[in-house]
């Protein structure tokens, strides 16, 4: 599966809304589900933290949706 890029323009991002900003999830509890259910690694490590914060490089895998890397924007 191919890793999608998705760019921020701050030097980095919580977990909730950077899958916010992707469009994986709507909502806190959406996320909350997800974590809850051990579907979300960061890393390739499962995350248990909706806060986490993520700077440029970091790869996030949702069991069942995708893969996403966290890119700082272009300026």
């Amino acid at each position: 599966m191919e890793v999608q890029k998705i760019a921020i323009d701050t030097d980095t991002i919580q977990l909730d809304q950077f899958l916010k900003w992707a469009g994986v999830t709507t909502t806190g509890g959406d996320i909350r589900t997800l974590l809850d259910n051990r579907q979300i690694k960061r890393n390739g490590e499962t995350e248990s933290a909706k806060r986490r914060k993520l700077v440029p490089g970091d790869v996030i895998e949702i069991e069942g949706v995708g893969s996403y890397e966290v890119v700082k924007e272009s300026e």
